[in-house]
């Protein structure tokens, strides 16, 4: 049964979450750090969450990557289960060179981005971060698809890059509530290297995810929670549960983000509620 499986959480974050308009109450619910993210994901079967610190991104247009990238290194670093995003800001040139050297840390695998969270269009300003990514052959996070960051945008850098890889964020999201952004944008993908992860609110909409499967195979998608935002168990029992075979939630919950990510070079740590 797919419940036995070892996951690998590869959208997750920790910290403050801070909306504008949202009342504080519902922040601090929407809010944890990084030792109970860990402690979440271990209760629900994960071995690897894949992080970037709220502090990053929130509030909107005003997160602090560079500091939020020295926080991660120093939390992930403490923090049996968890491994790190290097968050980029492409027009704050101290993140290329934090990610420069963040990369090299095996705690460190891959690159997050955030058009909407930091403000500016990937269409624009999207190159100069994908060509670092081709060059170093990392795994890029981007949120996915508001009108900052439109999946077409993206797969078009992408298909320009095929050295990298790029996992479009929430499956189901969309500025204009379409929920095939993201299926549609692998379908047109040229260059092969384009995934899709599970972490959208939307993931709950019945046939979702099957429908997914369908269209572009497991091998694609990979799972992903957006903790601690939502909470990782609601969204593992959603793939669990799934209306799809047993192959293709293995592929989904970890074999897919071992192969993507390199994770079979990783030790196996001790889970926080045992640590």
């Amino acid at each position: 049964m797919s419940e036995s499986i070892s996951a690998i959480d590869v959208h997750a974050h920790y910290g403050r979450n801070i909306r504008e308009g949202v009342p504080d109450e519902i922040n601090d619910l929407m809010s944890a750090d990084a030792a109970e993210v860990a402690r979440r994901a271990s209760r629900a079967n994960v071995e690897w969450t894949i992080v970037s610190p709220l502090e990053a991104l929130f509030p909107r247009f005003q997160g602090d990557a560079v500091a939020g990238n020295v926080s991660a290194a120093r939390d992930v670093a403490a923090t049996p289960g968890l491994l790190q995003y290097v968050v980029l800001d492409p027009r704050r040139e101290e993140t290329f060179e934090q990610a420069e050297e963040m990369l090299r840390s095996p705690r460190c695998v891959g690159i997050k981005i955030h058009p909407e969270e930091h403000g500016y269009p990937v269409a624009e300003f999207g190159r100069p971060m994908f060509e670092f990514a081709a060059r170093r052959r990392a795994v890029v996070l981007s949120h996915s698809s508001e009108q900052n960051s439109l999946a077409v945008d993206l797969v078009r850098l992408a298909d320009d890059h095929p050295e990298m890889k790029l996992i479009l964020a929430h499956i189901g999201c969309g500025w204009d509530g379409d929920p095939t952004h993201q299926v549609r944008a692998i379908q047109a993908s040229r260059a092969g290297n384009v995934f899709a992860d599970t972490s959208s609110a939307k993931s709950i909409t019945p046939n979702l995810i099957e429908w997914a499967v369908r269209e572009i195979g497991a091998e694609r998608i990979l799972f992903g929670t957006d903790a601690p935002l939502y909470h990782t168990s609601m969204q593992r029992i959603r793939i669990d549960h799934a209306e799809i075979g047993e192959r293709e939630k293995r592929l989904i919950l970890r074999e897919n983000a071992i192969g993507l990510f390199g994770l079979d070079q990783l030790p196996v740590e001790t889970p926080p509620e045992h640590a």
